[in-house]
């Protein structure tokens, strides 16, 4: 048996719950002396091991910041990992968070169907400071900034997009979207609108929706993103095993990006223009890379996620339906 030691840890970003896999060589797997891992000062509950690789989850409680994964007989060995902190708790997000120009994050209260919360959207400061900024909007889904960096939100309820004053003040801005979601503007201020009954609607700067693309229909959100190749990306899951992130070019031709996701949600492009995208499904849960060519890489494991978003100096947030966690970059 070689000297226990380890090599590697994948992925090295996390939040609590998430699932991250440690390489080497030598780990025990008896019964009467199984491996121990420990996270900061906190003990990790293994979910899978062998001689050559352990799973484990990351504990709760954890402070933000970089932590150590230790190895119980593995000596001298210390690795590290970062940890996304809270950032934003009692939410009730099915979307995208989005970042301002400032670094200003805005998050949802979406709730039940149908169902009239106080707060429709909050407003996050860069420091933490949580803020009202809207209310009013009945099942608030989807956000996006337009090129004058202002906030439009989509209510699935009303099948209605708002447009949001600074002041928090909204205005309807386009209806009769079907189960409105996923929202994403293009560079010459057109907005698309993701209806999850399977149409992607193109709508002009007076409102007027017209037809753009077709897609299955979701049994959640469509989350809609514009790349740097003026194409927009697409997920939005369905009963299917595997579900797809399409690529809608500017005729409305849609392609197949990635065909190899569960239960894919949140779609972004970080500043260089790299595209991210959440995975829900159990077990391989987190936020992926997905390169030009090549299958996506796990950057950050957390369960139920189903949004990120990219500040303007490249940190992020990734959001659970309740919580947005903060980091400040991943490279």
């Amino acid at each position: 048996m070689p000297s226990p030691r380890v090599t590697a840890i994948h992925p090295l970003w996390a939040i609590e719950g998430g699932r991250i896999t440690i390489e080497g060589a030598g780990f025990a797997v008896d019964d009467s002396y199984p491996s121990e891992v420990r996270i900061g000062d906190a003990r990790a509950r293994i979910v899978y091991a062998s001689s050559a690789r352990l799973a484990a989850v990351v504990p709760g409680g954890l402070e933000g910041g970089r932590a150590t994964v230790r190895v119980a007989a593995v000596p001298g060995e210390t690795a590290f990992i970062d940890i996304a902190a809270p950032f934003a708790t009692g939410l009730h997000q099915v979307d995208n968070p989005v970042f301002d120009r400032d670094g200003n994050l805005y998050v949802t209260y979406s709730g039940t169907r149908g169902q009239q919360v106080p707060v429709s959207i909050f407003r996050v400061r860069p420091n933490g400071t949580r803020e009202t900024f809207s209310s009013g909007i009945v099942n608030p889904t989807s956000m996006a900034l337009d090129p004058q960096g202002r906030l439009y939100v989509s209510s699935r309820f009303e099948g209605t997009v708002y447009r949001v004053a600074a002041d928090g003040s909204v205005e309807v801005f386009a209806n009769d979207l079907g189960v409105a979601c996923g929202l994403a503007f293009a560079g010459d201020g057109t907005l698309f609108v993701g209806d999850r009954s399977g149409t992607i609607f193109r709508v002009d700067r007076d409102g007027k929706a017209t037809t753009f693309a077709s897609l299955p229909a979701s049994v959640a959100a469509f989350h809609l993103a514009f790349g740097p190749d003026a194409a927009l990306y697409v997920t939005g899951p369905t009963l299917s095993s595997y579900d797809s992130v399409y690529r809608i070019d500017t005729s409305g031709s849609v392609t197949t990006r990635y065909a190899g996701f569960g239960r894919p949600q949140g779609v972004a492009f970080d500043t260089h223009g790299t595209l991210h995208v959440v995975e829900a499904l159990a077990g391989v849960s987190g936020l992926y890379r997905v390169p030009a060519s090549g299958d996506p890489e796990l950057v950050l494991a957390g369960p139920g996620l189903v949004g990120v978003a990219f500040d303007p100096r490249g940190g992020l947030v990734v959001s659970s339906n309740d919580t947005a966690y903060r980091l400040s970059r991943i490279v």
